[in-house]
């Protein structure tokens, strides 16, 4: 008898300490089983509080003071131009329009999974599109609406023909920049030849709001992981985000994300790279990671759907051809 009192005892003293640590906003986790009994969660569930807390298990709790609010997703679209300055093949040899409706779908179902992680989050998308016939912009649309998500179409005007392809790429860039000062908070620029993983959105979410939170300023984000990178013996920072490692790097192509304070912030130096053309192209964009802090994952949450021989695109330990196939358009 005395046994089952102790054992009940022992029960309404961890339940006790639970409800306190939940008054208190504490985290317990129980080794023996990998539970954690405040939030009724397992090592198997995310664990993080979006906008409260970042728990890793053995690094503990990060206090999340910048929470995200909104993310906006401007995707710079072209069905018509396989390669602005090669001829070159694609990774599968599929048409352009397919790689631009595979990101397409492939950032819908990211963002369903983000909306699901961020209840709170509020998610546009802004389609920037270049000379795309209207069946495809209807197509593009029709697949981001139906799916319950609020989608701007805007068309870049080309007041006079066009020198080359860069020339009105390089439209499209200026026009995602100028529409990214009138975002609400966090956004992500993004190529329309990037397939992204279905976790994609909300661990650069996750990412963002811990690091922003470390160093206590605005950074930028990338879903790539890029293979030129790897031929470089340069430095890097290594950070622990939800469910994937980080690196710090300098260096990087146009898809990535940060906040509409570091637009602003840069805006003049993001006008001029997407105004003069420069080698590398993105060399205003470096000189800005020289001045902030910019993370890549390891491994990479998306895929760079260039020519399989480039160094630009695809990323290293990925399953290349099982991303491809789930977001068959």
């Amino acid at each position: 008898m005395k046994e089952i009192k102790s054992k009940k005892q022992s029960h309404f003293i961890k339940k006790f300490f639970i409800k306190i640590c939940r008054i208190l906003g504490y985290e317990l986790i129980d080794q023996s089983t990998l539970e954690f009994p405040v939030s009724n969660k397992d090592f198997q569930n995310f664990i993080s509080e979006p906008g409260k807390k970042s728990i890793s298990l053995g690094l503990g709790e990060t206090s999340i003071t910048r929470k995200v609010k909104a993310l906006d997703i401007i995707i710079k679209t072209c069905t018509g131009i396989q390669l602005v300055s090669q001829n070159k093949k694609r990774i599968f040899e599929e048409e352009k329009s397919e790689y631009t409706f595979r990101t397409v779908n492939s950032l819908v179902k990211s963002a369903k999974d983000l909306k699901k992680k961020f209840e709170e989050i509020k998610v546009k998308f802004t389609i920037i599109d270049v000379n795309s016939i209207s069946s495809d912009i209807k197509k593009i649309l029709s697949k981001i609406s139906d799916e319950g998500f609020e989608v701007q179409h805007i068309p870049v005007k080309i007041e006079k023909k066009p020198e080359n392809n860069m020339s009105t790429t390089m439209a499209s860039i200026r026009q995602s920049f100028y529409h990214g000062k009138n975002c609400t908070d966090l956004i992500y620029f993004v190529e329309d030849d990037y397939i992204h993983k279905k976790e994609a959105l909300a661990e650069m979410l996750f990412a963002y709001e811990k690091f922003s939170s470390i160093f206590e300023k605005e950074i930028f984000i990338l879903s790539a992981d890029y293979p030129y990178l790897y031929k470089r013996l340069n430095n890097s920072n290594i950070l622990i985000g939800e469910n994937t490692h980080w690196r710090s790097v300098k260096e990087s192509l146009l898809t990535f994300m940060t906040s509409k304070k570091m637009i602003e912030k840069h805006f003049e130096k993001l006008i001029d790279m997407a105004t003069k053309e420069s080698d590398p192209f993105e060399k205003n964009l470096h000189k800005i990671y020289e001045e902030e802090r910019c993370f890549s994952p390891i491994p990479s949450l998306s895929i760079h759907c260039t020519n399989i021989n480039s160094v630009f695109g695809l990323s290293p330990n990925i399953d290349l051809k099982k991303l491809w196939n789930d977001n068959k358009s």
